[in-house]
């Protein structure tokens, strides 16, 4: 069953290991720098982030999570330190850059924790290489649905995004982080329904705000619309997951959301939930796309207690085969009657969609 419950106190048992010790490294794969930040020993722990981000985004968890674990976060091809060429960036590539780099580095097995376009690439990741996959994380994942943010779906329109490259003019990002704020912290409006109050769709300016800024570079930005057009189009999401979330079957999946996330809305993960019958979902109430950053230490123990309950997944390549012979059985979807149907809905319109 979903948990809900409030965030627990801090736990003094969870010391993070000094920042000094999370080291930024880097690795020349097929011709391209690849920057990843590691720290820790023990199992593998492989953090994918989300589209227009990188692997700072982990620094609040990294050091905790690094206790347990030796914890690998790569910037994706175009994103962060990594070389940003004109190059493959969609889901599929970015799952075969992380098995890549995991060879390179020589760790054969990890649990996946992907965010955003993060969770997407996490579960290709678990599609392309099963070999490699002992248990899998969807933080706020992107793919389950073809439904996302409508202002993702203006970006990848010509024309719009076009006019992003205002943000390399000097003022008007310093200008977009105050108005965010501003608006942010305005009194709700009479008679404006809670989802479309102003602090509701600015709940992650912030982060939002901080991925904007990293576009400002014109290489960083070609990479971000490449990547935006590989998974998005004015229809929405073009790579979803519903009619392979039955290979999940052995393997341990957590689903980790806010409930207030206004780019992959929370619906997604019940939807998520009821096609991988056996997935835990533990929601952050009152917050949004970035649940990691609203509450680290939660999350951490969310995560360190999903590990030590579930053993890895050994792969068996007789299941896998059994698993793709038979297909994916929606009509074993199970959760309440009203979920149950938009899951069917949504894998029947992934199947039908042209």
């Amino acid at each position: 069953m979903p948990s809900q419950a409030p965030a627990p106190t801090k736990n003094p048992g969870l010391r993070p290991v000094s920042d000094t010790d999370v080291r930024v490294e880097y690795r020349m794969i097929h011709g391209y720098r690849r920057a990843f930040r590691i720290a820790g020993s023990g199992p593998a722990l492989l953090l994918i982030h989300g589209i227009g981000d990188n692997s700072s985004t982990w620094d609040e968890v990294i050091p905790i999570l690094a206790q347990h674990y030796t914890v690998i976060a790569p910037d994706l091809l175009g994103h962060g330190e990594s070389d940003k060429p004109r190059a493959d960036y969609s889901v599929p590539a970015f799952a075969n850059g992380m098995r890549d780099l995991l060879v390179v580095l020589g760790y054969p097995k990890v649990t996946v924790v992907g965010h955003s376009l993060g969770g997407g690439v996490a579960m290709q990741f678990c599609y392309q290489f099963p070999r490699f996959v002992e248990r899998l994380v969807l933080v706020a994942a992107g793919g389950v649905t073809r439904d996302v943010n409508p202002g993702l779906r203006l970006i990848s329109l010509p024309l719009v995004n076009q006019a992003l490259s205002a943000l390399r003019v000097p003022g008007v990002l310093p200008g977009l982080k105050t108005a965010a704020k501003i608006l942010a912290s305005a009194p709700t409006p009479p008679l404006v329904p809670a989802p479309l109050t102003p602090k509701r769709l600015l709940t992650d300016h912030e982060d939002l705000m901080r991925v904007l800024g990293g576009l400002a570079d014109p290489t960083a930005f070609a990479a971000f619309l490449r990547t935006l057009r590989a998974v998005i189009d004015w229809r929405g999401q073009c790579v979803t997951m519903l009619d392979r979330c039955y290979l999940t079957a052995y393997l341990p999946v957590l689903l980790v959301w806010g409930d207030e996330d206004i780019v992959i809305p929370y619906q997604h993960a019940e939807i998520a939930h009821t096609a991988i019958p056996h997935s835990e979902l533990e929601t952050f109430t009152g917050s949004g796309h970035f649940p990691f950053h609203d509450d680290p230490e939660r999350f951490c123990r969310v995560v360190i207690d999903f590990i030590s309950r579930h053993q890895p997944l050994e792969f068996d390549p007789l299941v896998w085969r059994q698993l793709l012979s038979e297909g994916a059985h929606p009509e074993q979807f199970t959760g309440d009657a009203e979920t149950v149907e938009m899951t069917r809905e949504a894998f029947d319109e992934e199947r039908n969609a042209t």
